[in-house]
């Protein structure tokens, strides 16, 4: 839960009691398997189910496509609640991918995809990074070759949450080889179960987040209906993503908030252990005098989330630990 004298302005009493029910939710359903999950490197399955019943999933997307009703403010305190336990679940994944379809995907493929995704029963992952291009979405080389009606897709994309789980795939492509820059780039609503040609990576090492589904894919003449083709025409994809792209970034945001207000609670009474993105001699520096060098902000004064992030930035010059 938010931290006394942290709550942001656009709170309401509806936003209150949605809160009380996904902190409680995640509390009893998922935090207990936290030690589990990050064993197997991905969420159960079944928490998808079990999140998407209670309501945590796609809750500001309209319930005639099965979502919650709400707006970005659910989505927010669904992102808030779990940073505050600590818990890595790609429900945000879930909710960008959610938000391609209805901005840019036929009735069709929002009444088949979306009500499936708010209950949990089909998970979704968007790919556009890949080894050699990273999220230099201009020189992505997954190409999807027009064959009748279907497209054959090649390539490999990497570092795709929700992946190993992934029965629905928005895959950045390139569709047309032979135009410049981003104009033949295009998105495909790839469905994963029981597609020839497509395979899942191992799950991958992060230096945190070890809980939560982060893996390769790879597509090897993988055929895939045309009419998944996002937005109704080629070329469209990088455009699409730039649209989209401030969504996504929005969520970040919140998630990174409110993982600096729930560090700045933790008990700072020891000197702070300094993190290998500091220099051997700040280190020492800091250990030695932790106490005048470094303090803790003083977050139950500071009001807003936006005043909580630049007082936090502003604060730290390297990134401190707590010894545990």
């Amino acid at each position: 839960m938010a931290a006394p004298g942290n709550e942001s302005p656009w709170m309401n009493d509806e936003l209150r009691m949605f809160r009380a029910t996904v902190h409680q939710f995640i509390q009893k359903e998922f935090l207990p398997h936290q030690a589990r999950w990050r064993e197997q490197q991905r969420p159960d399955a079944e928490a998808w189910t079990q999140a998407g019943a209670t309501g945590l999933l796609l809750p500001d997307l309209p319930d005639a496509y099965g979502g919650g009703g709400g707006d970005f403010a659910h989505a927010a305190v669904v992102l808030e609640e779990l940073a505050y336990a600590g818990v890595h679940f790609g429900s945000g994944i879930q909710s960008i991918v959610a938000h391609y379809i209805l901005a840019y995907g036929s009735e069709e493929q929002k009444c088949r995809w979306l009500p499936l995704m708010a209950r949990g029963e089909l998970v979704a992952a968007i790919a556009m990074s890949e080894p050699g291009a990273g999220s230099d979405l201009r020189n992505i080389q997954t190409a999807a070759r027009r064959d009748g009606e279907h497209y054959v897709i090649s390539g490999s994309k990497t570092f795709i949450t929700n992946g190993a789980l992934a029965g629905l795939v928005c895959l950045a492509v390139k569709t047309d080889p032979r135009a410049s820059g981003v104009k033949g780039i295009s998105l495909i609503m790839v469905e994963t179960k029981g597609l020839r040609g497509y395979r899942v990576g191992g799950s991958l090492d992060k230096i945190g987040m070890h809980g939560q589904d982060t893996c390769e894919l790879f597509f090897d003449d993988a055929r895939v209906p045309a009419t998944n083709l996002l937005g109704g025409a080629e070329g469209k994809g990088f455009y699409q993503m730039m649209e989209r792209l401030p969504y996504e970034r929005l969520g970040v945001a919140v998630v990174a908030v409110a993982t600096a207000e729930q560090a700045s609670s933790w008990p700072s009474a020891r000197p702070p252990r300094m993190s290998a993105g500091c220099s051997s001699t700040t280190a020492s520096r800091a250990s030695s005098r932790a106490s005048s060098t470094i303090r803790w902000p003083p977050w139950p004064s500071i009001g807003s989330p936006t005043a909580s992030a630049a007082l936090w930035t502003n604060a730290f010059s390297c990134t401190v630990a707590t010894d545990t």
